[in-house]
């Protein structure tokens, strides 16, 4: 057996830049959710941040779906 030590390689850091930006996204989702608790509390609208913030989750999602599909496919 002969193991592609470049193909595993690129898998490794394809698969760390992936990871790594899906847990930005979620971060960026959290914090726009916590920016609208704030806004809340002081009286004033969120709109944006509550968008931005549902946008990032349905980034993660849509992510989360390509990944399962590309391993079901």
């Amino acid at each position: 057996m002969k193991i592609d030590w470049a193909a595993l390689g690129s898998v490794f850091g394809v698969s760390l830049v992936v990871t790594v930006a899906l847990v930005g996204l979620f971060t960026l989702g959290v914090a726009g959710l916590s920016r609208r608790e704030r806004a809340v509390a002081q009286g004033d609208s969120a709109s944006f941040a509550v968008t931005g913030a549902y946008a990032c989750f349905a980034a993660c999602a849509a992510a989360v779906g390509y990944g399962i599909y590309l391993i079901v496919a």
